[in-house]
């Protein structure tokens, strides 16, 4: 049996096409949301603000965060998270450059 799967992830109005395990679904869809969620916030608080620079507020955002729990020793999660995210972002960076 494949352990494969493809979808497509919303994040900031684009859709990404992506092949993935299924065990990691879940987290992707969860990581894209809290993502979209925030741009959300950032798109109402500076809306003259392009996409662009969203995106990097948004990722200052999460790695301050990741950065604030390994000072905590607390990182599992949040780095796994942060991983699927950062992954997204390049994505999206490289494909907009």
């Amino acid at each position: 049996m494949d352990d494969k799967l493809s979808i497509k992830i919303n994040i900031g109005a684009k859709y990404y096409p992506m092949r993935i395990n299924r065990r990691e679904e879940e987290i992707i869809r969860k990581a894209a949301k809290i993502i979209n969620d925030k741009l959300t916030q950032y798109q109402n608080k500076y809306a003259d603000r392009d996409s662009f620079d969203l995106l990097a507020m948004t990722s200052l955002q999460y790695v301050k965060q990741l950065l604030e729990c390994e000072q905590k020793n607390d990182v599992s999660l949040l780095n796994e998270e942060l991983k699927q995210i950062n992954e997204e972002l390049e994505y999206y960076i490289e494909k907009n450059k």
